[in-house]
């Protein structure tokens, strides 16, 4: 079973580097661009045998305590069969 983490800064905080690669990408051009939010993504691989319900315990946690900053990022999670 695999699972992906999406971890993108929460609508009211600032993002300096989306700006910046907002800009950068109009300077070469691309003029319809008007914004750009970056964020992280994580692909993890889970053992044999646990159970979905366990994964999504068990995954909530980390990306709530490890991977994200509940202050100023926001989550979603989803399992891959």
């Amino acid at each position: 079973m695999k699972a992906r983490i999406y971890v993108t800064m929460k609508p009211t905080v600032l993002d300096p580097q989306g700006q910046t690669i907002c800009s950068a990408l109009q300077s070469m051009g691309h003029r319809q661009i008007a914004a750009v939010r970056q964020g992280k993504y994580f692909e993890i691989g889970l053992s044999d045998g646990v159970s979905r319900e366990s994964a999504l315990k068990m995954l909530d946690e980390v990306a709530s305590d490890v991977l994200s900053n509940p202050v100023i990022e926001d989550y979603r999670l989803e399992i891959l069969d």
